[in-house]
């Protein structure tokens, strides 16, 4: 298998779809959010992504599997992962590992062994009320406790998630509980870029997204019958553009609050993605291709690492 991981704008998705038309692949997402349906804009499926210049689609998996309002964990991913994956491999065909999401990419790549954590519902009434903060406190003093790997701020960014982490490293021990041994080999790449064109490219997709209706999005959601609260349980373009659209913010805060917060979640997610290199996986790091050529170079390294 081949992974490619990456920061949010990194372009990582380019670069898959490329590869995938060179080697036969198909593509498996490792993001969080695009697991949901109607959930397009906000998580950036941009899905004509996956239709080459010559018409030709990439088969994609992990993308538009679930409704929205549910709460989509990790050991229904890693479940998902490996039905994509026997299935992609039983075709003769080249699975390649793509998204941002670093937990999900690392639960799979180590093979965590996880069960599923149900519902505390008195934990949850316990921890009501409290304030993200004191959320976040208190998970940081079980994970230094229990030694977990398992959640970083780029999953706590509302007061849902983190009483859910809460709750997993509270319930199962067996979250903590992780195989070192690699059952599916892979070839790990990581495309980084400057933190300055990194900004850039955040800020201009955020603006083309808002213009190609990401508040609309919002809105046929709620109207759905969508809690606000289940969809600010999503973070980041969902948990500000909700609150602007239910009157929580006005405009002009909701953009504001929004491009610093993906700011600050890219910056996140590459700390994540070092602590996987500490904590034993390799990253082969190639810089972000900066035109068509440069693109077509990147992937003809790669397929050069597959064959070494």
């Amino acid at each position: 298998m081949i992974t490619i991981l990456g920061p949010t704008a990194s372009g990582k998705t380019d670069i898959a779809v490329r590869l995938a038309k060179r080697i036969g692949g198909e593509i498996i997402s490792a993001d969080s959010r695009q697991v949901y349906r109607r959930m397009d804009i906000g998580t950036g499926k941009d899905l004509d992504d996956y239709v080459l210049p010559d018409g030709s689609t990439i088969p994609y998996h992990l993308i538009n599997i679930t409704e929205p309002g549910t709460k989509y964990n990790l050991f229904q991913y890693q479940r998902d992962f490996h039905k994509a994956y026997e299935e992609i491999t039983g075709r003769g065909h080249y699975p390649i590992l793509c998204g941002g999401t670093g937990l999900y990419i690392e639960a799979v790549l180590k093979d965590y062994q996880l069960s599923e954590v149900p519902v505390n519902q008195e934990l949850r009434d316990r921890l009501k009320g409290k304030s993200l903060e004191e959320l976040t406190d208190m998970l940081q003093m079980l994970k230094k406790r229990n030694g977990g790997v398992m959640h970083n701020k780029t999953d706590i960014d509302t007061s849902q998630r983190a009483i859910r982490a809460i709750e997993i490293e509270l319930g199962s021990e067996t979250y903590n509980s992780v195989t070192l041994q690699q059952n599916i080999s892979s070839l790990i790449i990581g495309v980084s870029l400057s933190r300055e064109l990194r900004r850039e490219r955040i800020s201009r997709r955020l603006r083309t997204r808002l213009e190609a209706g990401m508040v609309d999005e919002v809105k046929k959601l709620l109207d759905e019958g969508i809690k606000p609260d289940d969809l600010i349980y999503y973070g980041l373009e969902y948990k500000y553009l909700t609150q602007y659209v239910i009157g929580e913010l006005t405009y002009d805060e909701m953009v504001k609050k929004l491009e610093i917060a993906i700011h600050q979640f890219a910056k996140r997610q590459m700390t994540w993605f070092r602590g996987m290199e500490r904590r034993g996986l390799h990253i082969h790091w190639i810089e972000r291709p900066k035109s068509d050529n440069e693109l077509e170079r990147t992937v003809e390294e790669i397929i050069s690492l597959i064959d070494e």
